[in-house]
């Protein structure tokens, strides 16, 4: 029995056996039946390609083949889908966003694989041949694809390259102790998986699949059962992080993966177009010399030093990318809860501490919050929440304390406390740090940082760059909380302001309704003063209607209903009906405008708007023009005044900002309502004004996207 035959049966085996553990030892989550089932389809299909590659009798080896495609076929979509799911807190997005590509996953190898396309078109041959991995002459099966088998490998190695983009995604979403836990993990994963894209494009170049093919695929399995076995048995706690939705940003793997096929198969094409040997040895010759040369060059050499020492042999702390990294990371962090998370984050990776967790103080400052860890999750912080005593210790201690301490050794109650709050993960994690958070003169809270990779002692360049670490979060924490309540004073003067028009218009139709009751005793008989009454009244309950009406159109979601109109034609029916003040001339020059999306009724709101408020700003006697024009691919409406006019400062500042307005009885919510709707239309409003000399406003309305 060949070497390859042996390995492909004892990855079978091994696959087996890390389904069955994963079966029993993991919990029984969607992620882990997928993993389960996928590793039980690649130890069928070892066990198949084994059989296959013994098997002396062509059509056995032929059957045996086939059986193993079909099986092939599978692994695409159900790994691809364990990918998207395996340790992710939000799997159901991705599902979302890769639901077409993981439908062709499934579907279309299957398409190939079904006795209709198999029996029309053969997806391999198995031609005779001589083993080349053999050290003696042995006649083995070799096959050779098809196209329909081409098409297959092809579908099987994008797969493959989509499992370990994914993998890579969920790596660099982890932080800390999560990374821990899935290291081997996705380690066994990147091995198996690499492995795989390997043989699949050397068997797509060659159109062969070689043994020695086999020998790497029942190696790769066997080596990545051995440490996912490992991580089975390392941790069964659930991981949930949160990687970015982009599908081929920044990723190293796909990278990887396009520089590699474009190599290998141009080199591989190369070699293979020279026929005669003495070319392809020179072929060969120049590659090596061009490698040589390669090594030689100075300017090679230093873009690799640059390489390598940026991302291979970094310094213990290059100052100016940790401080650029932590002030552009925390800087445009406008919530707390982001900047915090941002912050663990970042301290984790710039002192490899796998554990950072940060703690907030309390509004009354008599608590300590937890706001985020790399380590813990919300629910644990919940659960080892300091005590009374220790927080009071903690808040004594730390109140005038800027530089870090190391509380590990320290017998204090208050290291005690930070201590249970600091849960080692690992019994070899080194000292663990405190790192009180300081800004306009009181303790805003602590960062604690435990679990350094390699058990390695902050040095006092560590303790340094912490405290200035310390420092720059203090400062974002504080600018936060400032910016919060700065948003609440705003939101609370708002309110102040909307409730002292509400209130005034209120107070004026209860002194109005108060006056009417008073006089309805003694006037009561009078059929003339009871048919005012009842007119009043009813004046009244339209009024406060229409104040609610007006006031609820700022919570509201404004949605728009547009259908093609002539613009003139929606201007001339808003103001069909509209009365005209005493001493006011409504002059109307309405010219037909090409057809628009508009929604008649929300327009015709901005047009009464606009009229009335002209009128009541128009001297008496005075003269409101209202005309509609066409105007480079925009249907305009203009709405002009005589009256009184606004102030440069009213117009760039509180024009059409709420609660803002010129008149003794009104809301400022008319002119907010109406740069609301146009802007939903697609149009803006300009605005031309003088003081006493009167106001134009237009509305520009897009006609292009119908006339297209």
């Amino acid at each position: 029995m060949s070497p390859a035959v042996i390995l492909a049966y004892a990855g079978a085996v091994c696959a087996g056996l890390v389904a069955l553990i994963a079966l029993v030892r993991g919990r029984r989550l969607f992620p882990m039946w997928l993993f389960a089932a996928g590793m039980a389809l690649l130890g069928v299909e070892s066990l198949f390609l084994g059989m296959a590659t013994a098997e002396l009798d062509r059509d056995q080896a032929a059957h045996w083949q086939h059986w193993r495609l079909e099986v092939m076929a599978l692994l695409p979509g159900v790994w691809v889908l364990f990918s998207l799911s395996y340790a992710r807190g939000n799997p159901r997005e991705f599902f979302r966003q890769w639901r077409y590509v993981l439908a062709g996953l499934f579907a279309v190898p299957l398409a190939l694989v079904c006795p209709l396309i198999v029996a029309r078109q053969r997806l391999i041959t198995l031609p005779l041949a001589i083993d080349p991995n053999h050290h003696l002459q042995h006649l083995v099966w070799i096959p050779h694809l098809e196209p329909a088998g081409c098409a297959l490998y092809v579908l099987f190695m994008a797969g493959a390259v989509m499992v370990l983009m994914n993998l890579e995604r969920t790596v660099r979403a982890a932080m800390g102790t999560m990374r821990w836990r899935i290291k081997y993990m996705i380690l066994g994963l990147v091995v198996l998986f690499a492995a795989r894209a390997h043989s699949a494009s050397q068997t797509l170049l060659v159109q062969n699949l070689n043994p020695s093919q086999v020998l790497v695929n029942g190696g790769a399995l066997v080596l990545g059962c051995l440490l996912i076995t490992r991580a089975l048995f390392r941790d069964n706690s659930e991981v949930a992080v949160f990687p970015s939705k982009a599908i081929l940003e920044n990723s190293f793997t796909a990278l990887v993966a396009g520089v590699y096929l474009v190599t290998v198969g141009i080199l591989v094409r190369l070699a293979a177009s020279i026929k005669s040997v003495q070319a392809r040895t020179a072929f060969l010759l120049f590659l090596l010399v061009m490698v040589a040369v390669a090594a030689l060059s100075d300017r090679v050499r230093l873009y690799v030093r640059r390489i390598f020492s940026r991302y291979f042999q970094r310094p213990l702390h290059d100052y100016r990318t940790v401080w650029r990294s932590l002030t552009e990371g925390i800087a445009l962090r406008v919530k707390q809860d982001d900047l915090c998370q941002a912050a663990v984050t970042l301290i984790s990776r710039i002192f490899d501490a796998l554990s950072a967790t940060m703690w907030l103080v309390d509004e009354k400052r008599e608590n300590l919050v937890f706001a985020a860890s790399t380590s813990l999750s919300a629910v644990a912080g919940v659960e080892i929440a300091p005590r009374p005593q220790e927080v009071a210790a903690i808040f004594q201690s730390l109140q005038t304390r800027r530089d870090p301490v190391d509380f590990e050794t320290i017998r204090e109650d208050w290291a005690s406390g930070l201590r249970r709050l600091t849960p080692a993960q690992f019994r070899t994690g080194g000292s663990r740090i405190c790192v009180p958070l300081v800004g306009g003169g009181q303790l805003l809270g602590i960062i604690t940082l435990a679990d350094r990779v390699g058990g390695e002692f902050f040095s006092l360049q560590d303790f340094d760059l912490l405290r200035c670490v310390g420092d720059q979060v203090a400062g974002g924490l504080l600018n936060v909380q400032l910016s919060q309540k700065l948003l609440q004073a705003k939101e609370m003067e708002a309110f102040q302001t909307m409730s002292a028009f509400f209130v005034h218009d209120l107070k004026n139709t209860a002194s109005t309704l108060n006056l009417m009751l008073q006089n309805l005793p003694i006037h009561f008989d009078n059929p003339d003063f009871r048919e005012d009454a009842l007119r009043g009244m009813a004046k009244t309950c339209d009024h406060i209607n229409h104040l609610i009406t007006r006031l609820s159109m700022l919570r509201s979601d404004l949605q728009i209903r547009p259908a093609a109109s002539d613009l003139s034609e929606v201007v001339s029916a808003a103001l069909a009906n509209w009365d005209v003040m005493a001493g006011v001339t409504l002059v109307k020059n309405l010219r037909p405008c090409p057809a628009t999306l508009i929604d008649g009724e929300q327009f015709g709101k901005v047009v009464t708007n606009l009229a009335l408020n002209a009128a009541e700003a128009s001297a008496q006697p005075g003269q409101v023009r209202v005309e509609t024009s066409q105007r480079d691919g925009w249907a305009v409406l203009s709405v002009s005044d005589d009256g009184c006019g606004m102030s440069p400062e009213f117009l760039s500042r509180a024009l059409f900002r709420p609660f803002q307005t010129t008149k003794k009885k009104g809301l400022g919510i008319g002119m907010f309502q109406s740069k609301m709707i146009v802007e939903a239309h697609g149009g803006r409003i300009e605005v031309e004004s003088e003081v006493r000399k009167g106001t134009t406003f237009r509305v520009f309305l897009p006609v292009e996207t119908l006339n297209k």
